[in-house]
């Protein structure tokens, strides 16, 4: 007996622990770590490129919620503006932009060209004027005293204050420097070769130019051989040919064939010949060069005083005044003066030595501050980045929503009940379900065709208008609250509505007094991640004209508005560096919209929740 039992658990073993059995749990175990890992590695991607999205916006977009504004000393008295301020319409009339030009003027009188102060003005904001009339208007009190306004410096000004038009190395001198005037030029003399570094960055340049001949004339050269065999099958062809009408083509487009050959030709010498003489240029390494546009710029600076310089050799350079060097100065000792090179030549920026120069001077005698980018939260759209903000956007976009919720809501969810709770389940009410959820598959673009044909063309309703724009939406987010609703509806269990009805309520009691507050957590929060997906569309509102440039920051429904998506989109097609960053800093806006509204879902839902 126990020699059989003995046997039977030699056997249970061997089938359940044995080495293949063994061998099967291992591989069973390695294959569920494996899908483990699997899992967290794509939970890290996933992860990885939302960090590397968000930080690319954020990157980009945090510089545009700071800005530097320029106080400079304004004549604001009675008699410049031509009232003390108790004349509301000839304030409103004043010479603002006559104020703006004379203040910066006057701390560069230097500057006597119409050229000069053309760019003297570009410093400032061309909407610089508009700001300083709306601070007097608000506050007309300042006429007449001591406080401080300012105005808002020009976009690239203002990028260039921030380090991103151009980084800059500075060198000490380390030589006496003798200043010879030569009228409108200055010819510099030093005694050991301190501007060899700036001469050789200049043939370094040299040496770039010609790789693009070099790249030019390789272009040319594939150019000439595919016509070159062109001509060879043209020649080819053509004794071959009997029909006169096509010989006479093939004739004509040899000759045009040959004539670009030889204009090509003439373009590959031409390269060749530059290409040549910038390699001479380079390779002498005393010979001097013009700092043109496509080299990096230097500026030598002594005392007050900046000298751009226009043409090195190694002890000797040319230089034309920046900001003017007082007559009585000759020569410079050895560390009294500073040599700095611009890292970004001047022909690939749009901020110009001349303007990094003045407002340097701006900034070093104190009237530009750097603060918060008021005008970006308090401004509508402009053509000026740095006068243009989400203000109108973000009031587009609310009022949109509000008609969208006003719609939406109410509809989708009295649809939900009928369906869910009322509707006999029959072959019609099965069409309309399909027909519902296919709705929420819909492309976006296609509710704003017919927002445009039916809305627009048919009813004639307002354009761009944020009632029309939200009746749009509402199409398109009515599928999405119906599905949440009824899904929300379902969610109740059975023995809610049958107990309600047990104890003698009617249908109608059942689901508003029972059933409908059960499922408000689930309602509300597919309405507000429907009313998330509405704020995020852009191709309906497009559709039907919301992409209008409108100025003034919509104040009722049928006011001209555009949305924040649309918006962000407009500034993304502007080529501006300035209008990058608020492109960026509006999607943050955005997104920080997004988080509030999913965050009223979550409270919303804790607060309506109830358990049974």
């Amino acid at each position: 007996m126990t020699d059989l039992a003995d046997d039977k658990l030699q056997q249970f073993t061997s089938v359940h622990t044995s080495e293949e059995a063994r061998a099967r749990l291992a591989k069973r175990y390695r294959t569920e770590s494996y899908f483990k890992w699997i899992g967290r590695a794509a939970i890290g991607v996933s992860v990885g490129f939302l960090l590397l999205l968000l930080s690319s916006v954020v990157g980009q977009g945090l510089p545009a919620f700071t800005f530097n504004f320029v106080s400079l000393p304004f004549n604001l008295t009675a008699q410049n503006l031509g009232t003390d301020g108790s004349d509301y319409d000839a304030l409103k009339q004043a010479d603002y932009d006559g104020i703006i030009r004379d203040a910066i003027r006057g701390e560069f009188p230097e500057v006597t060209s119409r050229k000069g102060k053309r760019a003297l003005g570009g410093i400032l904001s061309s909407g610089s004027s508009v700001y300083l009339r709306q601070q007097i208007l608000d506050d007309p009190s300042i006429i007449g005293s001591n406080k401080q306004v300012e105005v808002p410096i020009s976009d690239f000004a203002d990028l260039y204050l921030k380090g991103q038009i151009s980084g800059s190395t500075y060198t000490d001198g380390k030589a006496n420097l003798k200043i010879e005037n030569q009228g409108k030029e200055y010819r510099l003399i030093a005694d050991s070769p301190i501007f060899a570094d700036a001469l050789a960055s200049a043939k370094t340049q040299l040496g770039v130019q010609v790789a693009s001949l070099r790249n030019q004339q390789a272009g040319a050269l594939r150019s000439k051989a595919k016509l070159e065999g062109e001509i060879i099958a043209l020649q080819e062809r053509l004794p071959n040919t009997t029909d006169a009408a096509v010989k006479e083509r093939l004739e004509k487009t040899l000759a045009k064939t040959e004539k670009d050959l030889a204009i090509l030709l003439k373009r590959i010498d031409a390269l060749e010949k530059q290409a040549v003489a910038l390699d001479e240029r380079i390779a002498n390494k005393g010979l001097g060069e013009n700092l043109t546009g496509e080299m990096p710029s230097s500026l030598l600076y002594v005392g007050d005083s900046v000298l751009k310089l226009t043409s090195v050799t190694p002890n000797t350079a040319m230089a034309v005044a920046y900001l003017p060097l007082d007559e009585t100065v000759t020569e410079a000792a050895s560390g009294t003066w500073r040599l700095r090179t611009l890292d970004v030549v001047e022909d690939n920026r749009k901020f110009s030595d001349q303007e990094i120069v003045w407002t340097d001077q701006l900034a070093e005698r104190g009237y530009v501050r750097n603060g918060f980018n008021s005008i970006f939260f308090t401004r509508g759209a402009s053509r000026e980045p740095e006068m243009a903000g989400v203000l109108g956007a973000v009031i587009g976009s609310a009022l949109t929503l509000i008609v969208t919720l006003a719609l939406s809501f109410p509809l989708g969810v009295a649809a939900a009940i009928y369906l869910e709770e009322f509707a006999p389940k029959n072959r019609w009410t099965t069409i309309i379900e399909v027909n519902i959820n296919n709705l929420a598959a819909v492309p976006s673009i296609v509710f704003g065709l017919l927002g445009l044909a039916v809305f627009l063309n048919y009813f004639e309703l307002d354009r761009s208008a944020p009632y029309v724009g939200g009746m749009v939406l509402a199409l398109m987010t009515l599928p999405t609250i119906i599905i949440a609703s009824r899904a929300a509806l379902r969610a109740v269990p059975p023995s809610i509505r049958e107990a309600a009805l047990g104890i003698g309520a009617s249908r109608l009691q059942t689901v508003t007094h029972h059933v409908l507050p059960l499922a408000m957590p689930g309602i509300l929060t597919g309405t507000i991640i429907g009313m998330a997906q509405a704020l995020g569309e852009t191709a309906p509102l497009l559709m039907i004209g919301m992409v209008a440039f409108v100025v003034d920051v919509p104040a009722a429904f049928s006011d001209p508005a555009t949305v924040l998506p649309v918006q962000i989109f407009m500034w993304a097609d502007f080529p501006e560096p300035a209008f990058q960053q608020r492109t960026s800093a509006a999607i943050m806006v955005l997104l920080a919209f997004l988080i509030a509204m999913n965050a009223i879902a979550v409270v919303l839902r804790k607060r309506f929740e109830r358990r049974w």
